[in-house]
């Protein structure tokens, strides 16, 4: 037992893609730190937007339908959202190359960060394992942090509508 013990902390520590995200983040938790880089290679951390409120949104893969039109809403809402004070930062495990080709064909106006290594999407519990078709897999459940100044999670949307998600973040707001 001992054994089997060591084995699953062994490969927590080497390899937290392949363990499955027991993270629940929840309204009032402090947001995990993270460093990673984004699409040019530039390295970003939590840290960084301290004093800004942040939406840190998470999507399966770039250049697919329901994550082309997540991203589009915040597009053609940016100027709204950063209006009220937003900064916006997506998260997937693509690559940097990928990211700086998503952003070219979309025209997108903020930063996707490269979680290659899966070490974000771990610490805010979005990596999990999914089934489709009788085939288990692990992936990226699409979900929202709202971040505000301190670094604590205000508000986690887990029900995605891709082609209005700029909506149901500028709606929080007057409620």
């Amino acid at each position: 037992m001992k054994s089997l013990f060591s084995l699953v902390l062994f490969l927590g520590m080497i390899a937290p893609g392949l363990m499955q995200a027991q993270t629940k983040l929840k309204a009032g938790d402090k947001a995990p730190d993270f460093i990673s880089r984004d699409q040019n290679g530039k390295t970003v951390s939590l840290k960084q937007f301290k004093g800004k409120k942040l939406v840190l949104y998470f999507y399966p893969k770039d250049n697919t339908s329901g994550c082309t039109a997540q991203a589009c809403s915040l597009r053609d809402n940016f100027k709204e959202l950063k209006k009220e004070g937003y900064t916006i930062l997506g998260v997937s495990i693509d690559d940097e190359a990928s990211h700086r080709d998503f952003i070219a064909k979309n025209n997108l106006p903020f930063s996707l960060l490269a979680d290659t290594d899966k070490s974000i999407v771990t610490k805010y519990g979005v990596w999990t394992e999914k089934e489709r078709n009788g085939v288990k897999s692990f992936s990226t459940t699409r979900t929202t942090f709202l971040i505000n100044k301190e670094g604590y999670i205000n508000k986690v949307i887990t029900e995605i509508d891709t082609k209005n998600h700029a909506g149901q973040i500028l709606t929080l707001k007057k409620k």
